[in-house]
């Protein structure tokens, strides 16, 4: 039996069909429905659609199901819809009609609307700081190989001396960037849709700005057709600022496929960390970031899936919808897997000394021999031309010396300006406000 089925019953391939992979998308979304209804019900009481008794138990019915959906123990049973059925019919058999009342005033599309907030709000909250331990291990890195040079390139061809030092502090702030887009699709979805109903409102007296308070939303999504057509849209932006992280990865596993080559030589990771060739005795594959890439590059594909099945739907609810959380709420899993792997990797990185020793990396230093000419007077053009011509005769020579000490080169990474950045990009998380809500909620 459905919540909405009257007197006819759906073909069994149809309804096969229609619920696709919703079921297990569902368990994402579980404790969130309970803290989604137990906010519900008090707003309800305190318009006259409850009585004090019948919130207590209702409200002890919920918490009871919360404890065990957190225990593992909870399941959709075969005949049940969704999750938002089963937690009626779970209320329904222990406190009879009393737990229908908890539909009161609210449709399955804004239930599942606030559902798939709370959720994306908690996997934001825990993807953050999966991606500051990853930055403070980069961090670490940089400081400890900031003297540790190798050659850098454009258009692969071999330009200009770098440092490890450089290499991992890049990517430390690519992410404080892609916390600041997270930050921002943190407070698009930190708006609490619940009582925009179907997407048209209710007649009944709703107080919205009760469950907004109980959920630690910081506003409201207040138009009520706006509200609905936040699904897609919330999806998304968060789906965009996810894929901002995972390009960050997938450029960086790239960077060491590329630095492992032997062509290259300039790090290698402990055996047991590569896997090897069932042909090939001396293969050391790097199955780790290849994986981390193409995991990345497939996050990086979501914005365009999400933006493809939602271009053409006009206002108001559509089941189109419902197939968004088939790789949006997964995505976050691949990409915590992600950061776990690589800080695994780069815990382990061994770095090659004194590679620029290298005769064949000589020309890198071109442009200090430029600069030294300049620095005792002589024109730029000139002392490019002069030196162009050294290198063409076989004359050129360099001294091999280093003296970048402008903000943010290999003498002055600025690594503590960097850490400064994330941690004014954390602070703009109320993550704890949100918590305190949610503990006093489920206390």
């Amino acid at each position: 039996m459905k919540l909405w089925q009257k007197d006819k019953t759906t073909v069994a391939s149809v309804e096969k069909f229609t619920v696709g992979k919703d079921r297990d998308m569902d368990i994402y979304l579980a404790p969130y429905d309970i803290l989604g209804s137990l906010a519900h019900i008090r707003m309800l009481e305190s318009v006259g659609l409850l009585s004090k008794k019948e919130l207590e138990k209702l409200s002890a019915g919920l918490r009871a199901i919360y404890r065990q959906i957190l225990s593992g123990d909870f399941k959709l049973e075969e005949e049940v819809e969704d999750i938002h059925s089963q937690v009626e019919f779970i209320l329904t058999k222990e406190l009879g009609d009393m737990g229908k009342k908890i539909h009161s005033g609210r449709s399955r599309n804004d239930q599942v609307l606030v559902d798939i907030k709370l959720f994306l709000r908690a996997a934001i909250e825990k993807l953050v700081f999966e991606v500051k331990d990853f930055f403070d291990l980069l961090m670490a890195k940089s400081e400890e190989y900031k003297d540790y040079l190798y050659p850098g390139y454009t258009h692969l061809q071999i330009a200009m001396p770098s440092s490890f030092g450089l290499w991992f502090g890049a990517y430390a702030e690519s992410l404080t960037d892609d916390l600041l887009i997270m930050q921002a699709a943190y407070r698009v979805v930190n708006k609490n849709p619940l009582g925009s109903a179907a997407g048209y409102g209710s007649s009944f007296p709703l107080k919205r700005k009760i469950t907004t308070s109980l959920l630690g939303f910081e506003d409201l999504n207040y138009n009520v057709v706006y509200a609905q057509m936040g699904r897609g849209k919330t999806e998304r932006i968060v789906a965009q600022a996810l894929s901002n992280i995972a390009a960050t990865l997938a450029k960086m596993s790239m960077d060491a496929c590329l630095f492992m080559n032997q062509n290259f030589g300039f790090i290698s990771f402990p055996d047991e960390l590569t896997t090897g060739s069932s042909i090939m005795p001396h293969k050391k594959n790097p199955d780790v970031f290849e994986l981390i890439r193409a995991h990345c590059n497939r996050i990086q594909s979501l914005p365009n899936e999400i933006n493809l099945i939602t271009a053409n739907l006009p206002s108001g609810y559509h089941r189109d919808l419902q197939l968004l959380k088939e790789n949006l709420f997964p995505a976050f899993e691949t990409l915590s897997d992600c950061l776990q792997m690589a800080s695994l990797m780069y815990n382990h990185i061994r770095i090659q000394k004194n590679i620029l020793k290298d005769e064949k990396y000589k020309y890198l230093f071109s442009v200090e021999e430029v600069n030294k000419l300049v620095l005792q007077g002589m024109a730029f053009r000139d002392a490019y031309k002069k030196v162009g011509k050294d290198i063409e005769s076989g004359n050129f020579s360099h001294s091999g010396e280093i003296r970048h000490t402008h903000e943010g080169s290999i003498g002055n990474l600025c690594n503590d300006e960097i850490k400064r950045s994330m941690e004014l990009t954390l602070q703009l998380f109320p993550f704890e406000k949100v918590n305190q809500k949610i503990r006093s909620l489920i206390a």
